[in-house]
């Protein structure tokens, strides 16, 4: 069985996401309150895989795991594509008429700010987790209490949903990344069958040398689908680029990076992997 340490609880996106992502197997689930503990327990213990939110379509990056990712030594073995419907549930013997308060995670709250407008009667209080907040409902019997959260989350806490599909805009979409020691990475997915890499690098201050950088990579055809700088702490104006790539050919994109080398410094490669799928 393999073991899948994930931010937050059973019936969280994460937990929706590696199922889908590990569909083909079984998978026990290692619950982390932070990203920076989902971290840790995979340092600590190399035969766990992480699964960790990168990005959302609506919400932007999570900053803060880029950096994460990039201090572990961990390396990306894959992702998944996850489409975000949110729904809001209470106690199953309580109704629309009994709520006086929601709660859930703050990124969950503002993705559903439209349907907040329609209740302004609902004081809105920010949480650890989607479906922690559903978990807490139902363990403290918190009359007047709502969660938002996935709707998975109702039968696993014994809530009763009110409403799904409340998030303002349908085409929400988390993308995940599935992290591991080098070995088992490898073993999730041979880089000689990527088709996708995320690096990161930093340049010199020479004009033009991150310009230098992109027409390389066009030159050997190599698509890039994401870069985002993050400020080097200590260093004021100089930044790191995270990237990520897609490309055909192993060979050339290989080739590609070995172009680059003495334009850019501190150069990693954070994971060689398969571009993932979306799934509702």
């Amino acid at each position: 069985m393999r073991k899948v340490a994930i931010q937050g609880v059973i019936g969280s996106f994460h937990d929706i996401a590696a199922h889908k992502f590990f569909e083909n197997e079984d998978i026990e689930l290692i619950c982390c309150d932070t990203f920076e503990e989902l971290f840790q327990k995979l340092r600590h213990d190399p035969e766990v895989v992480g699964l960790c939110a990168i990005e959302n379509t609506i919400a932007g990056s999570l900053l803060r795991n880029y950096e994460l990712l990039r201090e572990s030594g961990l390396q990306i073995a894959g992702e998944h594509k996850l489409r975000i419907s949110h729904s809001i549930m209470c106690l199953p013997d309580e109704d629309w008429a009994d709520l006086t308060e929601v709660n859930s995670h703050p990124v969950a709250l503002m993705q559903c700010r439209d349907f907040l407008k329609r209740h302004p009667e609902l004081k809105v209080v920010e949480a650890e987790d989607t479906a922690g907040a559903a978990a807490d409902i139902s363990s403290g019997q918190l009359r007047g209490h709502a969660a938002i959260c996935s709707k998975m989350a109702a039968p696993l806490y014994g809530m009763k949903v009110l409403e799904e599909g409340i998030e303002t805009n349908k085409h929400n979409f988390t993308r995940f990344l599935v992290v591991a020691d080098a070995m088992q990475a490898e073993r999730i997915c041979n880089p000689r069958q990527s088709n996708k890499s995320s690096i990161v690098f930093t340049t010199s201050h020479n004009e033009g040398c991150l310009s230098q950088v992109l027409s390389i990579f066009s030159f050997y055809h190599i698509n890039l689908t994401k870069i985002q700088s993050l400020p080097i702490i200590g260093r004021e104006w100089e930044y790191m680029f995270y990237v990520d790539l897609t490309y055909n050919d192993y060979v050339r994109y290989l080739q590609s990076i070995d172009a680059i080398r003495p334009l850019t410094r501190q150069l990693k490669i954070l994971g060689e992997y398969l571009d993932g799928k979306s799934t509702l």
